[in-house]
């Protein structure tokens, strides 16, 4: 499964189609179950899933769109597109967070008599449809495809706690539960939200992946030898999981074409296991002039 969604393919693609069509039809019935049952709880989850279920079909779309070649406009190819979904998602559930959190604090001071027994049947289907969603996109490695897996798996763990409190709600009569949890999970939604949209900021502004260790980077290169500096070292991401760097090695005035060779041989195996897409390296002499060092 993993090697399906990093690259993409088919089976990744049908796999997305279906957690979207699943999702969206569970929402259709949540919002109406909620209701039935009068629980704030179940209502909240519906408004998340219909965002949820947005942005899987922004998210199809654009992993979709991502996949075109380079060309003259976008030379490194459309691959930052699906960082859109990234943040669409982020947004989305944000709103739908806050609107949730409006509905549900009067309620702690006010709380209503919902139907557990209806929670509980809605709350068992929950967690099968999104148990298995969850299963048919984790292992995805794009910013993207986290986002939409996290989704899923809060979704999980919040139908969970739906049918605890609906199996409470069955023997005592705590109706603060129901706004209380409501609260509750969209806050924990909301926080692991917030992270997301720093990640997702970080790659828009190119920021230095995580996974990447620049000054590590340069020691090995540094290591090679004939190399006697290194400088303007860049790394950046394109969607989270496909990594860009570029760099400037100079070597010794003495150092031959074999010399060359051996050294981007040597490169050529230090990146080979990395998730670096694309490498830049200049190579030029001691006493060459350098557009970049003069900077």
């Amino acid at each position: 499964m993993k090697a399906a969604l990093s690259s993409h393919d088919k089976t990744g693609s049908t796999n997305l189609r279906l957690v979207f069509l699943l999702n969206l039809g569970f929402t259709l019935l949540e919002l109406v179950g909620g209701v039935w049952t009068n629980s704030l709880a179940i209502i909240s989850g519906a408004v998340h899933d219909l965002g949820d279920s947005f942005s899987l079909g922004l998210v199809w779309y654009l992993d979709k769109y991502s996949e075109k070649g380079r060309d003259r406009r976008y030379s490194y190819g459309y691959r930052r597109f699906s960082l859109l979904g990234a943040l669409a998602n982020t947004l989305v559930i944000t709103t739908g967070s806050l609107f949730v959190l409006a509905e549900a604090i009067p309620r702690l001071m006010r709380p209503e008599h919902p139907k557990a027994e209806g929670m509980a049947l809605i709350a068992v289907v929950g967690i099968i449809v999104n148990g298995l969603a969850v299963l048919k996109v984790k292992g995805g490695r794009t910013l993207n495809w986290q986002v939409v897996t996290w989704h899923l798996l809060a979704d999980l763990l919040g139908w969970v706690a739906v049918l605890v409190v609906s199996i409470v709600l069955m023997f005592r009569d705590l109706l603060i539960l129901d706004p209380l949890l409501s609260i509750l999970i969209t806050s924990y939604i909301l926080y692991n939200v917030s992270m997301n949209l720093k990640k997702t900021m970080q790659l828009f502004l190119q920021a230095v992946p995580d996974s990447v260790n620049i000054p590590e980077i340069e020691k090995q290169l540094l290591a090679m030898d004939k190399v006697i500096s290194v400088h303007h070292t860049h790394v950046w991401s394109l969607d989270g999981e496909r990594n860009i760097l570029t760099t400037h090695l100079v070597v010794e005035e003495k150092a031959t074409r074999e010399d060359i060779l051996e050294i981007r041989n040597r490169i050529r195996f230090l990146f080979d296991d990395t998730d670096f897409e694309h490498t830049t390296i200049e190579i030029g002499y001691e006493n060459e002039f350098c557009r970049m060092k003069e900077r």
